[in-house]
């Protein structure tokens, strides 16, 4: 499908999915020239994209043509979490509300997913099944507003998640309480509480697993894994 989308748009798709699964590193630079090399695409196209990913927050210019990957600081980190929360939580109770025959299922497949990605130690696997996981779910909610606003968020958080899960020099990361990074496991809260139809529950526990992201990053930050983030 995407060779019957214009090439601004498979160069945005591209590139946020570059953000969101943790390809780029917080504080990476790159040039407009490098990504249109490594998108295969040119340049008006490319830096059409840049823009785009500018104005939501996700990159920086640098000058010089180049743009950079923002490193999240605490401030920005909490505000980001606090956003989330209220977003995505309104997302999960629209979502409950007109929840659909199969979802939950499908919801299930890309848990175990996720779960045979972190058993694998497969970072942009876990990082991929993590948002799947969520979208499925908020795409329920028939919100084009909060879900675009959600979207948005998310790729402010996919570097930064790719760090803190490959901990420092690669070798894997426990989670701000000592345990694992995903303990407890939220997504089985979510499932439960949509099996039992409460909204009150999912809520809490989408809001519980954003909560745990948060915490798992700012350990990150405080443990030097983002060379001195501000």
């Amino acid at each position: 499908m995407t060779d019957r989308l214009p090439a601004h748009q498979i160069a945005y798709a591209r590139l946020r999915d570059m953000l969101l699964y943790g390809d780029l590193a917080p504080g990476t630079a790159v040039t407009i020239e490098g990504l249109v090399v490594r998108l295969g695409l040119g340049m008006t196209p490319v830096r059409e994209a840049i823009r785009r990913l500018i104005a939501e927050g996700a990159l920086q210019w640098q000058g010089n043509r180049r743009v950079v990957v923002p490193k999240l600081g605490l401030r920005a980190l909490e505000d980001l979490g606090y956003a989330r929360k209220a977003i995505e939580g309104r997302l999960g109770r629209l979502a409950l509300a007109r929840l659909e025959p199969g979802v939950t299922a499908e919801l299930r497949g890309v848990d175990a997913r996720l779960d045979a990605a972190i058993m694998r130690g497969d970072v942009p696997g876990y990082l991929r099944a993590n948002h799947a996981f969520h979208f499925t779910l908020y795409a329920l909610a028939g919100s084009e507003v909060l879900e675009t606003l959600a979207n948005s968020l998310w790729l402010r958080f996919g570097p930064s998640l790719r760090v803190v899960c490959q901990g420092p020099e690669g070798a894997g990361a426990r989670g701000a309480d000592g345990q694992g990074l995903h303990r407890p496991d939220h997504h089985k809260a979510a499932l439960a509480a949509i099996d039992k139809g409460d909204a009150d529950a999912l809520e809490a526990a989408l809001q519980g697993d954003i909560a745990q992201g948060v915490a798992n990053i700012r350990a990150g930050l405080d443990g030097g894994l983002f060379g001195g983030a501000e």
